[in-house]
């Protein structure tokens, strides 16, 4: 809430249930009367025109009829409003409306009244563009340094520019990548156009590029006519801000030097004329619109931003100057010369509400109510004060801030996983077919320096994996006691886990009752879901890992999955899942790479994260601490999407199988309801074959 607000100049409510966007508004000399009066162009999606020259006789006056200079109903909905120098053979300003499927540019002209009723305004058609896709938004301006006229660019809905030379078509061109239409602005100055992706980064493409690329009529052309041509459409310079842009508006004070301001939905950005960040500014409340304008102070620059709390705001450069409370939610701002006022701020909501006001710090006439005095016992208060400063005291005592160090010393969990495999499994109820399938056990000790109660320890790890136990509880810790727990871990389903790390959370309160969380990770060995296996020399899929150091032997790294009949496995090693899918590890001799293959895509996870985790492990013994892995193959996410395509089919079919069994299981108990009274029925009947469809259906079920 600001204390100052917005003081109304003029106001008016825009018909009757229309809806506005930031396009909607903008201020010119549209009729070129060249005295420096703007005029209010309006344009309503509902597809009504309308223009006016506000002129109160005192100040907070409503619209009167003779404010409003035009008012036409377009039929489509109007999308944007812009004036410009848009008819060739002649620099007087021309009102473009854009609307979904149609550009048209229009000559607004008024004529001197012989009665009270004033001036008569029209409109004239000059001419009009039918537009073969849907357009979104557009800009104008001075494309390729033309004089003494402005061309008009169209960003369509599916990403395409199409730039007008006044009455004809001049090319089309598809932004590459270009998925959701954004804001679209010109920059004169580097002539270039600049917009935001919908990968949330800013992107500045040069005219002279878009004219010169390939036409987007010949889109679908081939590969090598691409490479051949030479005209492939190359972006200027992108700069990644993170999140999506409700406006853009280049600023431009003089001719040395230009800006690029971006606003978006938490952050505001000003960036120079080559895409690097000049400031920014993250914003308190969500905003709406923008508007920057030229400062007083040399070397700044002043903005108004709206935002969806009835604010404006004034901010020069990143310092917030002015606040002013609106009686609405602005979605477009605009800053002109009414009336000969110049400075005049006019905002537009998005149900209609126009409004012409400026900045000022009238007083205001509420005055607040007298608040009934009462007598001060000092004594008593002296008292009061004591109690609250105790309660006080006492509450920092029972929470107050511990060094980190003390706080970990209250308790200290540790894991410890044997090196062994259980000499006696504890595997039960597993799913992984004719194998043994192993287990470990893991013991998890707890040293407490502070006496605890109601400890809790949980122990997870990731699925098929299971416990043997994952939940134990310590009622009561005496000071320097310690107590470990040991349970075994073991594979119950017959797929890969996606990780061998488990991890141990203790949960406990300290003696003041604050509660508190500590946790232990450790990694399960390998072999627990994995025996050696023999290598196969060809598979469906395969990765090759590239790393800056000479490759290890797999002897040393995989100690526990070495094969004494095999004598090449220094380079080659085989691996069987409990499953029964196999991986094939090789290490190249020559070269500093090592190549996971297998027949299930799915399989080369695990095998590749073991192998690089082993790998570090190994270089940090020997002291090198420079050591990399790379990927430079292409990402297989082909065979992802594949996964994720059989993935839906299973569930798909799932639900299917659910719906039939639902079915049958309905039609079985609605048979046996036959059977039965047929049986009870003192008068035997003929069972008219109810028994073979009863057996058919148990069959099905």
């Amino acid at each position: 809430m600001s204390l100052f607000k917005a003081r109304d100049w003029w106001s008016t409510v825009l018909g009757e249930k229309e809806e506005f966007d930031q396009g909607c508004l903008c201020l010119a000399d549209v009729d070129n009367t060249g005295n420096g009066q703007d005029k209010i162009i309006v344009g309503s999606f509902m597809g009504y025109l309308r223009i006016f020259n506000p002129h109160p006789v005192k100040t907070g006056d409503g619209a009167q009829a003779e404010d409003m200079l035009l008012e036409v109903h377009l039929r489509d909905p109007i999308l944007q409003v812009e004036v410009g120098k848009f008819v060739s053979g002649t620099e007087m300003l021309h009102l473009a409306v854009l609307h979904s499927r149609k550009l048209c540019v229009y000559s607004v002209s008024g004529t001197l009244g012989n009665v009270e009723h004033g001036n008569q305004y029209q409109i004239k058609l000059m001419y009009e563009h039918n537009l073969q896709r849907t357009a979104c938004n557009m800009t104008y301006g001075s494309f390729g340094g033309v004089k003494g006229r402005d061309l008009i660019c169209i960003q369509s809905m599916d990403g395409m520019l199409m730039v007008f030379e006044q009455e004809s078509y001049a090319f089309g061109r598809f932004l590459p990548g270009s998925l959701l239409p954004g804001p679209l602005a010109y920059s004169s100055r580097t002539d270039s156009f600049i917009t935001v992706s919908s990968c949330r980064q800013v992107e500045s493409y040069k005219y002279q590029v878009l004219a010169f690329a390939t036409d987007a009529d010949k889109r679908q052309e081939t590969e090598q006519q691409k490479l051949g041509s030479g005209k492939r459409l190359v972006v200027d310079w992108t700069l990644n801000i993170g999140e999506q842009a409700l406006d853009i508006c280049i600023v431009s004070f003089n001719q040395s030097a230009s800006s690029v301001f971006v606003l978006g939905e938490r952050n505001f950005f000003c960036l120079k004329d080559n895409g690097q960040i000049r400031f920014m500014k993250k914003l308190d409340c969500s905003p709406s619109c923008f508007l920057p304008y030229c400062s007083v102070s040399e070397g700044t620059i002043n903005t108004l931003i709206g935002n969806h709390n009835q604010m404006l705001h004034i901010y020069q450069d990143v310092t917030l100057k002015w606040a002013t409370q609106l009686p609405h939610i602005p979605v477009a701002v605009r800053v002109g010369c009414l009336h000969d006022l110049k400075g005049v701020i006019v905002t537009l909501s998005d149900d209609g509400h126009l409004q012409c006001s400026y900045l000022g710090t009238d007083p205001s006439l509420f005055q607040a109510p007298k608040v009934e005095s009462r007598e001060l016992h000092y004594d008593e208060l002296d008292i009061e004060l004591k109690e609250l400063q105790k309660i006080i005291k006492d509450v920092n005592k029972s929470q107050g801030i511990w060094p980190m160090t003390e706080r970990e010393d209250d308790l200290k969990v540790s894991a410890v996983v044997s090196s062994n495999i259980d000499t006696v499994s504890q595997a039960t109820d597993v799913e992984v077919g004719t194998d043994l399938v192993p287990s470990v056990t893991v013991k998890v000790t707890l040293q407490n320096r502070l006496a605890l109660q109601k400890a809790k320890l949980s122990v997870y790890v990731q699925p098929p994996l299971v416990l043997t136990c994952d939940q134990f509880t310590f009622e009561f810790m005496a000071p320097e006691m310690s107590r470990t727990v040991a349970f075994s871990v073991y594979l119950k389903g017959s797929y890969t886990p996606p990780e061998l790390e488990g991890n141990a959370v203790v949960s406990y309160s300290r003696p003041s009752g604050i509660p508190r969380v500590i946790q232990c990770k450790f990694r399960l060995p390998l072999k627990l879901i994995c025996l050696p296996g023999q290598p196969s020399k060809t598979a469906s899929h395969k990765l090759t890992i590239d790393t800056n150091k000479s490759p290890v032997s797999l002897l040393s790294l995989f100690p526990g999955f070495a094969n004494q009949s095999d004598d090449d496995q220094a380079n080659v090693m085989g691996f069987r899942f409990l499953g029964g899918s196999r991986v094939t590890l090789l290490a190249s001799k020559t070269s500093q790479r090592y190549r996971i293959q297998s027949e299930q895509f799915e399989d080369l996870w695990l095998i590749t994260n073991e192998l690089i985790i082993r790998l570090q492990e190994y270089f940090e013994k020997q002291g090198i601490k420079d050591f990399a892995c790379s990927f430079s193959g292409c990402m297989p996410l082909q065979e992802y999407f594949e996964l994720i395509d059989h993935h839906f089919e299973l569930r798909i079919n799932g639900e299917k199988l659910e719906e039939l069994l639902s079915e049958r299981a309905v039609q079985f108990r609605a048979i046996q309801r036959r059977l039965l009274t047929r049986f009870k029925d003192k008068t035997p009947a003929p069972l008219q074959h109810l028994d073979t469809l009863l057996d058919g259906t148990y069959k099905q079920v």
